[in-house]
Protein backbone atom coordinates (compact mmCIF):
# COMPACT_ATOMS: atom_id res chain seq x y z
CA UNK A 1 0.00 0.00 0.00
CA UNK A 2 1.33 3.42 -0.89
CA UNK A 3 0.97 5.96 1.88
CA UNK A 4 0.49 9.58 0.90
CA UNK A 5 2.52 12.19 2.71
CA UNK A 6 0.85 14.89 4.71
CA UNK A 7 2.16 17.53 2.32
CA UNK A 8 0.50 15.90 -0.68
CA UNK A 9 -3.18 16.05 -1.53
CA UNK A 10 -5.68 14.39 -3.80
CA UNK A 11 -7.01 16.59 -6.59
CA UNK A 12 -9.52 19.02 -5.18
CA UNK A 13 -13.19 18.23 -5.77
CA UNK A 14 -16.46 19.89 -4.80
CA UNK A 15 -17.25 19.56 -1.13
CA UNK A 16 -13.68 18.98 0.09
CA UNK A 17 -13.35 20.40 3.61
CA UNK A 18 -9.90 21.71 4.50
CA UNK A 19 -10.62 23.47 7.83
CA UNK A 20 -10.04 20.47 10.10
CA UNK A 21 -9.71 22.25 13.46
CA UNK A 22 -12.85 24.33 12.90
CA UNK A 23 -14.66 21.20 11.71
CA UNK A 24 -14.01 19.49 15.06
CA UNK A 25 -15.22 22.57 16.91
CA UNK A 26 -18.39 22.67 14.81
CA UNK A 27 -19.11 18.96 15.34
CA UNK A 28 -18.55 19.38 19.07
CA UNK A 29 -21.09 22.20 19.12
CA UNK A 30 -23.63 20.26 17.07
CA UNK A 31 -23.31 17.16 19.26
CA UNK A 32 -23.17 19.13 22.54
CA UNK A 33 -19.69 17.79 23.23
CA UNK A 34 -20.70 14.15 22.67
CA UNK A 35 -19.07 13.47 19.30
CA UNK A 36 -17.68 10.09 20.39
CA UNK A 37 -21.12 8.71 21.29
CA UNK A 38 -22.57 10.33 18.14
CA UNK A 39 -20.04 8.54 15.90
CA UNK A 40 -20.54 5.25 17.75
CA UNK A 41 -24.28 5.50 17.14
CA UNK A 42 -23.72 6.09 13.42
CA UNK A 43 -21.36 3.11 13.34
CA UNK A 44 -23.69 0.70 15.16
CA UNK A 45 -25.63 -0.52 12.06
CA UNK A 46 -22.35 -1.81 10.55
CA UNK A 47 -22.42 -4.65 13.14
CA UNK A 48 -18.65 -4.68 13.50
CA UNK A 49 -17.07 -7.82 14.90
CA UNK A 50 -13.62 -8.31 16.49
CA UNK A 51 -10.93 -8.92 13.91
CA UNK A 52 -12.78 -7.41 10.93
CA UNK A 53 -10.92 -5.09 8.57
CA UNK A 54 -12.56 -1.68 8.08
CA UNK A 55 -12.23 1.21 5.65
CA UNK A 56 -13.82 4.58 6.47
CA UNK A 57 -14.38 6.63 3.31
CA UNK A 58 -14.41 10.39 3.90
CA UNK A 59 -12.95 9.91 7.37
CA UNK A 60 -12.75 13.62 8.18
CA UNK A 61 -10.73 14.06 11.36
CA UNK A 62 -10.76 10.36 12.19
CA UNK A 63 -13.22 10.01 15.07
CA UNK A 64 -15.34 7.31 13.44
CA UNK A 65 -12.28 5.30 12.35
CA UNK A 66 -11.02 5.42 15.93
CA UNK A 67 -14.43 4.20 17.14
CA UNK A 68 -14.23 1.36 14.61
CA UNK A 69 -10.77 0.39 15.86
CA UNK A 70 -12.14 0.11 19.39
CA UNK A 71 -14.79 -2.30 18.06
CA UNK A 72 -12.59 -4.57 15.93
CA UNK A 73 -9.52 -4.66 18.16
CA UNK A 74 -5.89 -3.65 18.08
CA UNK A 75 -4.78 -6.41 15.69
CA UNK A 76 -7.43 -5.64 13.04
CA UNK A 77 -6.76 -3.43 10.03
CA UNK A 78 -8.56 -0.07 10.04
CA UNK A 79 -7.97 2.54 7.32
CA UNK A 80 -9.42 5.96 6.62
CA UNK A 81 -9.28 8.09 3.48
CA UNK A 82 -10.14 11.72 2.86
CA UNK A 83 -9.26 14.11 0.01
CA UNK A 84 -8.14 16.81 2.46
CA UNK A 85 -4.50 16.71 3.59
CA UNK A 86 -5.43 18.81 6.62
CA UNK A 87 -8.11 16.32 7.68
CA UNK A 88 -5.70 13.40 7.30
CA UNK A 89 -2.99 15.17 9.29
CA UNK A 90 -5.45 15.80 12.13
CA UNK A 91 -6.71 12.19 11.93
CA UNK A 92 -3.16 10.90 12.33
CA UNK A 93 -2.56 13.12 15.34
CA UNK A 94 -5.80 11.96 16.96
CA UNK A 95 -4.97 8.29 16.39
CA UNK A 96 -1.47 8.80 17.77
CA UNK A 97 -2.84 10.44 20.92
CA UNK A 98 -5.30 7.56 21.31
CA UNK A 99 -2.47 5.06 20.69
CA UNK A 100 -4.42 3.56 17.82
CA UNK A 101 -2.68 2.01 14.80
CA UNK A 102 -4.87 3.30 11.95
CA UNK A 103 -3.71 3.89 8.37
CA UNK A 104 -4.96 7.27 7.16
CA UNK A 105 -4.39 8.23 3.53
CA UNK A 106 -5.17 11.18 1.27
CA UNK A 107 -7.41 9.84 -1.49
CA UNK A 108 -10.65 10.35 -3.37
CA UNK A 109 -13.72 8.20 -2.66
CA UNK A 110 -14.11 7.70 -6.42
CA UNK A 111 -10.63 6.14 -6.78
CA UNK A 112 -9.63 4.14 -3.71
CA UNK A 113 -5.92 3.22 -3.35
CA UNK A 114 -6.63 -0.38 -2.29
CA UNK A 115 -6.77 -3.74 -4.08
CA UNK A 116 -10.00 -5.61 -4.76
CA UNK A 117 -11.63 -7.53 -1.87
CA UNK A 118 -9.45 -5.92 0.82
CA UNK A 119 -11.98 -5.11 3.58
CA UNK A 120 -14.72 -6.83 5.56
CA UNK A 121 -16.57 -3.57 6.14
CA UNK A 122 -16.59 -0.19 4.38
CA UNK A 123 -18.27 2.83 5.94
CA UNK A 124 -19.31 6.18 4.49
CA UNK A 125 -21.01 8.43 7.02
CA UNK A 126 -22.26 11.96 6.35
CA UNK A 127 -20.04 12.19 3.28
CA UNK A 128 -21.86 11.32 0.05
CA UNK A 129 -24.00 14.47 0.10
CA UNK A 130 -20.79 16.45 -0.52
CA UNK A 131 -20.36 14.75 -3.91
CA UNK A 132 -22.10 15.30 -7.21
CA UNK A 133 -24.53 12.56 -8.25
CA UNK A 134 -22.14 10.80 -10.68
CA UNK A 135 -19.34 10.88 -8.12
CA UNK A 136 -21.66 9.38 -5.48
CA UNK A 137 -22.35 6.41 -7.74
CA UNK A 138 -18.67 5.91 -8.51
CA UNK A 139 -17.77 6.11 -4.81
CA UNK A 140 -20.23 3.33 -3.95
CA UNK A 141 -18.98 1.20 -6.85
CA UNK A 142 -15.43 1.65 -5.54
CA UNK A 143 -16.59 0.71 -2.03
CA UNK A 144 -18.03 -2.53 -3.38
CA UNK A 145 -14.80 -3.23 -5.30
CA UNK A 146 -12.67 -3.17 -2.16
CA UNK A 147 -15.16 -5.25 -0.14
CA UNK A 148 -14.59 -8.95 0.33
CA UNK A 149 -17.43 -11.17 -0.92
CA UNK A 150 -20.00 -11.17 1.85
CA UNK A 151 -18.60 -7.90 3.19
CA UNK A 152 -20.79 -5.03 4.34
CA UNK A 153 -21.13 -1.43 3.23
CA UNK A 154 -22.66 1.10 5.64
CA UNK A 155 -23.85 4.36 4.12
CA UNK A 156 -25.22 7.12 6.39
CA UNK A 157 -26.37 10.50 5.16
CA UNK A 158 -28.86 13.32 5.53
CA UNK A 159 -32.20 12.79 3.86
CA UNK A 160 -34.71 15.34 2.63
CA UNK A 161 -37.02 16.30 5.44
CA UNK A 162 -38.23 19.57 6.86
CA UNK A 163 -35.57 19.64 9.54
CA UNK A 164 -34.67 22.77 11.42
CA UNK A 165 -31.74 23.78 13.51
CA UNK A 166 -28.02 24.42 13.10
CA UNK A 167 -27.14 20.99 11.74
CA UNK A 168 -29.91 21.26 9.14
CA UNK A 169 -28.58 24.64 8.04
CA UNK A 170 -25.05 23.34 7.42
CA UNK A 171 -26.16 20.26 5.48
CA UNK A 172 -29.21 21.56 3.62
CA UNK A 173 -27.33 21.77 0.30
CA UNK A 174 -26.74 18.07 -0.24
CA UNK A 175 -29.62 16.14 1.27
CA UNK A 176 -30.75 13.08 -0.62
CA UNK A 177 -33.96 11.15 -0.97
CA UNK A 178 -33.83 7.99 1.24
CA UNK A 179 -34.72 5.98 -1.87
CA UNK A 180 -31.63 7.41 -3.56
CA UNK A 181 -29.38 5.98 -0.83
CA UNK A 182 -30.92 2.54 -1.34
CA UNK A 183 -30.63 2.88 -5.13
CA UNK A 184 -26.93 3.80 -4.85
CA UNK A 185 -26.28 0.53 -3.04
CA UNK A 186 -28.42 -1.71 -5.25
CA UNK A 187 -27.21 -0.11 -8.49
CA UNK A 188 -23.66 -1.01 -7.43
CA UNK A 189 -24.68 -4.67 -7.38
CA UNK A 190 -25.27 -5.09 -3.66
CA UNK A 191 -28.24 -6.29 -1.64
CA UNK A 192 -29.73 -4.09 1.06
CA UNK A 193 -29.98 -6.05 4.30
CA UNK A 194 -31.08 -3.23 6.57
CA UNK A 195 -32.00 0.46 6.41
CA UNK A 196 -33.75 3.12 8.42
CA UNK A 197 -33.27 6.22 10.57
CA UNK A 198 -30.24 6.40 12.83
CA UNK A 199 -32.15 8.27 15.51
CA UNK A 200 -29.77 11.22 15.03
CA UNK A 201 -31.11 14.32 13.26
CA UNK A 202 -32.36 13.47 9.74
CA UNK A 203 -29.71 10.83 9.17
CA UNK A 204 -30.66 7.61 7.40
CA UNK A 205 -28.55 4.46 7.11
CA UNK A 206 -28.38 1.74 4.48
CA UNK A 207 -26.47 -1.48 5.07
CA UNK A 208 -25.60 -3.51 1.99
CA UNK A 209 -23.73 -6.68 1.20
CA UNK A 210 -22.70 -8.51 -1.93
CA UNK A 211 -21.72 -11.97 -3.13
CA UNK A 212 -19.25 -12.47 -5.96
CA UNK A 213 -20.69 -14.19 -9.04
CA UNK A 214 -20.08 -17.89 -8.93
CA UNK A 215 -19.39 -17.85 -5.19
Amino acid sequence: MTTATESSAAPSSPGVIHWAARYDILVSLLTFGRERSFRERLLAPARLQPGESVLDIGCGTGTLAIAAKRKVGTSALVCGIDPSAEMIARSRRKASRARMDIAFEIAQAESLPFPDARFDVVTSTVMLHHLRRAARSQAVIEARRVLKPGGRLLVVDFVRQSGKGLHAHFHRHGRVDPRDLIALVTDAGMNVIDSGPTGQWELQFVLGTWTAQGA
